[in-house]
């Protein structure tokens, strides 16, 4: 691999854009692509898929090496739940961001090792933006904080959505964000209540409830992060 290859690469990674190292069968010759970019159907469901595979371009046949953003959860509001689910989220290697505007809670004494905003989640996503391969984790109950982060969730199509909350709480989560111009089918994708149904009764219980339901989520064969076939 060409050394301005790597850079390029390094610096997709960084920015959380998907990129792949394109070769030519015939001449060895590489150059980096990034999903959107129009070379045919080949590259498009190589990117969809997050396959590695071979691939027709108008030049011939190619060899597609992609390299997909690593897998990360933002948890929206600094609570208890979150203190345990940024642990074990870290331990399970994911990338974990906890997003606050109550910056009394939101401490590195309280959340160790995780990247804290002190930002409401609309001016967060701004240098921030959520994407496909993100998880949101929605547990501060307060709508004028937890909403604008699931609308945010939604439309960037994150491969998980889960908000706390009661049947009662997510019906009418759910009218508002019909007033948001969302639809029902749009709106299923978020979970709620939250986490897999384990009998979970206290914060730690509940934040393995989550856990596994992100990772549940993360290798479901819809998720861009999911098993390749």
């Amino acid at each position: 691999m060409r050394l301005d290859s790597l850079q390029q690469l390094n610096a997709a990674r960084s920015q959380r854009v998907s990129a792949g190292l394109l070769t030519d069968l015939s001449t060895g010759e590489e150059r980096v692509l990034f999903e959107g970019d129009a070379l045919g159907d080949d590259v498009v469901n190589a990117f969809r898929s997050g396959r590695s595979m071979t691939v027709e371009t108008e030049q011939g046949s190619s060899f597609l090496n992609v390299y997909l953003p690593a897998p990360r959860i933002v948890i929206i509001g600094a609570v208890h739940i979150g203190q345990f689910l940024t642990q074990m989220a870290m331990f399970a290697g994911f990338d974990v961001y906890v997003v606050d505007p109550r910056t009394a809670f939101a401490t590195p004494e309280r959340f160790p090792g995780a990247k804290l905003s002190p930002d409401w989640p609309a001016d967060h996503f701004i240098t921030n933006p959520l994407d496909r391969y993100t998880a949101l984790v929605a547990l501060t109950h307060d709508p004028k904080i937890d909403d604008s982060a699931l609308v945010e969730a939604l439309r960037a199509g994150c491969f998980y959505v889960g908000a706390l909350g009661s049947r009662k709480t997510h019906a009418s989560r759910t009218k508002r964000l019909m007033q948001d111009g969302f639809d029902s089918q749009t709106i299923s994708a978020i979970h709620a209540p939250i986490g897999l149904d384990i009998g979970a009764t206290n914060p730690a219980e509940i934040a393995i409830a989550i856990l596994a339901e992100v990772v549940q989520s993360l290798h479901s064969p819809s998720s861009p992060l999911g098993p390749k076939r």
